[in-house]
């Protein structure tokens, strides 16, 4: 006999003795209560092991053996009244009919059992609710000996409840003990949730995580805006504990799970200060369906997402075209293990060379072109300016020029705040690229367009890869400037405003997107260093390094002369175009490739000339 059997017959036999019991205290009431009514106490008890008997079996066909009394909600208490009254009204009929005797003298009182019944519902309903405290309370006190984490819980609402009943109840977190709650509510502070103490507001994160040596926070609300939520997250960073959250609501899934499941360590996007951006993409993606589509720098950071996002959409065919065979060859994996259905070809080669390109756009006539492909690294392209020159403005001039010819029937541009009053030759080549596509679009009935924003998050060589590696290696990490800002954004973010961007194109636009509010650099290396569980300065030092050749402390996204017209999307402007001189443009680009090509010592003057507003420092 197992052990579930034996504790089954153990529960079975005292609801056995509390029936009898209750039978018993019925009868001897009314012997003292109407001891001049003529009824037949025996004949009653007799009844006893006939009861005990029906209550047991009814019990076991409702079910009421396989519920955990610890974790009973309101239909176990319910059902169990609901079978324990049927138990006694087929007690009730059948003893009847057996001591028929009883009722043909007379002797039958119906307030016996009735009382009966009453009394063994107080019983049975006391018994489970002593077993359920008894059974939590030795669960808690098992946890509490094994947990390994002491928890802070933030948010004394729904999710903060659910939380710390999973935490108690769910074996799957026996590892953490919830030892106090966080809430901003003057009115739930001096509460207790599950006999958890609500102990202050977000103002005593920092005292009472040392208080109550507290090793995890997890912060329980998911209602709460973004802008609010990385305040707190911010204040918990501070303590030096692991800080896990629960998501927002919209990307609260309801699967069933335990929502203790759904913790998640928080990361350096949690500390954006903003709503996510989300993009319906669904509703306005059928400009791809069944296109042939090209993406140039395929194999990097936004390319490759590019590539991800596109393919949810049903094109005709997907080219990937990158020069790095590496980064090519693995999203072209990825991509066929996800969408094997999926018409996805990847080709190796540079934009720097015409003919290769020629062969592509003649080959595969590709109707849209994302043109990703671009040098980026400011430091890099300061020392091999020629290099940014080739590759990002003839690379692009070439890529443009094969569209055109081969009658695409949309071409975006993925630009960068930097190519704004540009202080660096990257920015400066970005500008030529954002001239290129502009002063293509008057004559061509391709439809070109270029999106702009800030820093990628994540993206290869941002600066957050830098940071963490910096931080595993024990420091320092290295910021060049204290009051250096930047825009930031997640890479699926940035891809969805621009395949959305790329649906408002009428033709040369400059789409620019809303960044959301920028951040010190060295609050986001200081963060780095507690998401990571140290202490900035003390654990893993910062050095600051002085400003890099053409860096500058801030980034623009929009030049004052183009003005700024808004779309469906709040967070997607148009610059109106700017004038600009062709004969002269043309002639100054033969001249810089030139200069490019020819491996002069300094272009920046003639780069200086064409972008006007490049101020090299």
């Amino acid at each position: 006999m197992n052990k579930g059997t034996i504790k089954t017959l153990i529960k079975a036999m005292i609801d056995a003795i509390l029936a009898s019991a209750a039978l018993f205290l019925s009868v001897f009431t009314f012997s003292i209560e109407n001891h001049a009514v003529n009824i037949d106490y025996y004949g009653y008890l007799c009844g006893v092991p006939m009861i005990a008997v029906i209550l047991v079996g009814i019990y076991y066909i409702f079910g009421i053996y396989r519920v955990m009394w610890q974790y009973a909600r309101v239909t176990d208490g319910v059902k169990l009244s609901l079978a324990t009254i049927f138990a006694f009204l087929i007690f009730m009929v059948v003893h009847a009919m057996t001591m028929i005797e009883i009722v043909k003298h007379e002797r039958f009182s119906f307030p016996v059992y009735f009382f009966a019944g009453l009394i063994a519902l107080i019983f049975v309903i006391s018994e489970k609710l002593l077993i359920g405290w008894l059974s939590k309370k030795h669960v808690q006190r098992a946890r509490g000996k094994a947990a390994s984490r002491r928890v802070m819980i933030i948010g004394a609402g729904t999710a903060g409840n659910m939380l710390i009943h999973d935490m108690i109840s769910n074996d799957a977190f026996s590892d953490q003990k919830a030892v106090c709650v966080i809430d901003d509510s003057e009115e739930k502070i001096g509460k207790m949730i599950h006999g958890i103490n609500v102990v202050g507001g977000r103002d005593s994160i920092i005292e009472n995580a040392e208080k109550y040596n507290i090793d995890r926070i997890i912060v329980a609300i998911p209602s709460i805006p973004s802008v609010e939520r990385a305040k707190i997250y911010e204040i918990c960073t501070k303590t030096g504990c692991e800080v896990h959250t629960l998501p927002s609501l919209d990307n609260m899934i309801d699967d069933g799970k335990p929502i203790a499941s759904k913790v998640r360590r928080i990361n350096v996007e949690d500390l954006l200060g903003r709503e996510p951006i989300r993009v319906d993409l669904d509703s306005i993606m059928r400009y791809v369906e069944n296109k042939v589509i090209l993406v140039t720098g395929g194999g990097g950071s936004i390319g490759s997402e590019l590539c991800r996002q596109l393919a949810k959409h049903n094109p005709k065919k997907l080219i990937i075209f990158d020069i790095y065979e590496n980064n090519a060859y693995d999203i072209l994996n990825e991509l066929k293990t996800d969408h094997p259905d999926l018409d996805i070809t990847a080709l190796i080669g540079s934009v720097r060379d015409p003919i290769r390109l020629e062969e592509v756009f003649s080959e595969f006539r590709p109707e849209i072109v994302y043109h990703a492909a671009a040098h980026k690294h400011v430091p890099l392209m300061e020392d091999s300016p020629r290099e940014a020159i080739k590759n990002n403005v003839f690379g692009t001039y070439n890529t443009v020029s094969m569209a055109d010819k081969y009658g695409a029937k949309k071409f975006l541009l993925i630009s960068t705040d930097k190519a704004v009053n540009p202080t660096n030759i990257m920015g400066a080549s970005k500008r030529m690229c954002e001239m290129i596509v502009q002063t293509k679009s008057r004559h061509s009935k391709t439809e070109f367009m270029i999106v702009r924003f800030g820093n990628v998050l994540g993206s290869n060589g941002s600066v957050i890869p830098l940071f963490e590696k910096q931080i595993e290696n024990g420091g320092p990490v290295t910021v060049t400037d204290k009051r250096i800002i930047r825009y930031f954004m997640t890479i699926p973010e940035a891809v969805s405003l621009v395949l959305q961007a790329a649906a408002y194109a009428r033709g040369g636009e400059i789409f620019v997107l809303d960044m959301g509010k920028p951040m010190k650099i060295v609050e986001l290396a200081e963060n780095l260093i507690r998401l990571s569980g140290y202490r900035p300065y003390e654990d893993i030092k910062i050095e600051f390094t002085g400003l890099r050749p053409g860096e500058k402390l801030y980034e623009e996204l929009l030049m004052s002369e183009e003005g700024l017209k808004s779309t469906a999307n709040r967070l997607i402007h148009i610059g109106k175009p700017i004038d600009i001189d062709e004969d002269k443009f043309y002639s100054q680009l033969d001249e810089l490739k030139k200069a490019a090509f020819d491996e002069n010592s300094d272009i920046r003057a003639l780069v200086k000339e064409i972008v006007t507003t490049y101020n090299p420092k």
